[in-house]
């Protein structure tokens, strides 16, 4: 018997990062010039290596200063701190700067209530590269949380500034922004939350609800789809996380007892990768 597939109604490439991609694809193969990405364009190993294929490579901030004006940089989605934009335009490379409008916006915000006197605080992972680089627009001075139970004692006529990692869960955002209402009077609060990303989320745990296995694809170090697994779990105790078609547990989906199988994919997947696992899993049951 054929496996019934339902696809989320929301998955794959958001618009930023869709954005990104295209931004570098016109680089493809590029004669004359050395076309480089700082750090991976996106969480998805499989888009990283079709880009190596074309001449597209990524680099670390270690390997800034040996650029020149013969280099193209690719500034992905995530976005960067000023202090590192600057260190490249130093170069003399040419930017290409494929920041996320969203994040790009997030950075204004900041930079605003920062001058007004405001303490930024940012609720996301202080590691991921779109919080370090909103954390440069504030001077590095943002206190960085994911829940709120490590924020000090605020003076109570402090001025707070919250704003949210994109790919943030709206949950872990209201969370701290009650922490911080409840501490101070003054508190500028703004959900910076991508709407791809809640879009994405209610949409895997619809589909979770209804099947009898859960397939999640994306980066491994892809922070929106690592909450799209936790939230298929939550909704489906059958749940997989693979990469592309090659992870898939085949014995694993071949089993009766999986008789209608959703999936659903990370905001750094594209649609190359889900149409192969999506045919993967029909060659299977046909």
């Amino acid at each position: 018997m054929a496996k019934e597939i339902i696809l989320a109604e929301n998955a794959g490439f958001c618009f930023g990062v869709k954005r990104a991609v295209d931004m570098a694809t016109q680089y493809y193969d590029c004669e004359g010039v050395r076309v480089n990405t700082l750090g991976p364009l996106i969480h998805n190993n499989d888009v990283i290596n079709r880009l190596a294929e074309h001449g597209i490579h990524a680099i670390d901030q270690g390997q800034i200063d040996s650029l020149d004006q013969n280099d193209v940089v690719v500034i992905r989605s995530h976005g960067i701190t000023p202090q590192l934009h600057a260190q490249i335009a130093q170069t003399q490379a040419r930017i290409v700067d494929a920041t996320c409008p969203y994040v790009a916006t997030i950075h204004k915000k900041v930079e605003r209530h920062y001058r007004l006197g405001y303490q930024i605080v940012i609720v996301g992972d202080q590691s991921h590269p779109e919080v370090i680089g909103i954390n440069g627009h504030c001077d590095n001075t943002a206190i960085i949380t994911r829940d709120g139970s490590e924020l000090p004692d605020f003076d109570p006529d402090q001025k707070i500034c919250v704003v949210s990692q994109t790919t943030e869960r709206l949950a872990n955002f209201e969370r701290v922004l009650a922490v911080v209402k409840s501490r101070c009077r003054e508190v500028a609060a703004f959900n910076t939350i991508c709407s791809a990303t809640k879009t994405r989320q209610e949409s895997a745990a619809a589909v979770a609800q209804i099947v009898d296995l859960m397939i999640v694809i994306g980066g491994k170090n892809s922070s929106n789809t690592k909450k799209l697994v936790e939230i298929s779990k939550a909704n489906c105790s059958n749940t997989i996380f693979v990469e592309n078609s090659l992870e898939l547990p085949l014995d694993l989906i071949a089993q009766e007892q999986f008789q209608k199988i959703g999936i659903t994919a990370g905001a750094s997947t594209p649609d190359w990768v889900i149409e192969g696992v999506i045919e993967q899993i029909q060659s299977i049951s046909s």
